[in-house]
């Protein structure tokens, strides 16, 4: 019968550890598992990631094209029926969006990056817009609702 205190684990599942290094009739001396020379048979032996035997590594194998501008500004987009949402849910009560009151409503994940508005969906209600980007049909569906649009800088 098993009891708590008797409990053992299912044979064959643990297994005792293997000490290496301890004198030849162990069958663990001498070389202690690791082969003979070589770099993994060193101590503090470290393999970076990647590396493949000192075959060409894959990163260095697979051909490099494109550009990447590295002055590229990404802009968070919101869109035109995100505003008209926003005031129908009433959490825009006031009519004033900037990206302070976007990113206090969780319509934009960061604070300080530069905000863009596009022109998906329709709007009705004015509004006071300040961003730092606004695309064309944007600004004419805010305008023509009785807005206006504001932009930074």
């Amino acid at each position: 019968m098993k009891h708590i205190g008797n409990i053992q684990p299912a044979a064959g599942s643990r297994h005792p550890k293997k000490r290496v290094g301890r004198g030849a009739g162990s069958g663990h001396g001498g070389t202690s598992t690791r082969g003979h020379k070589g770099h993994q048979s060193r101590s503090n032996f470290s393999q970076s990631p990647g590396f493949e035997g000192g075959q060409m590594p894959l990163t260095r194998r697979v051909p490099k094209f494109g550009f990447t501008n590295i002055n590229r500004i990404e802009h968070q987009e919101v869109n035109i029926c995100t505003l008209a949402d926003l005031v129908e849910s009433g959490k825009l009560t006031n009519g004033v969006v900037t990206p302070d009151v976007l990113y206090r409503l969780g319509v934009i994940r960061k604070k300080t990056a530069p905000v863009k508005v596009l022109g998906v969906g329709n709007i009705t209600v004015a509004l006071t817009v300040t961003v730092d980007k606004i695309s064309a049909s944007a600004k004419q569906k805010i305008e023509s609702a009785g807005g206006v649009v504001n932009i930074n800088g």
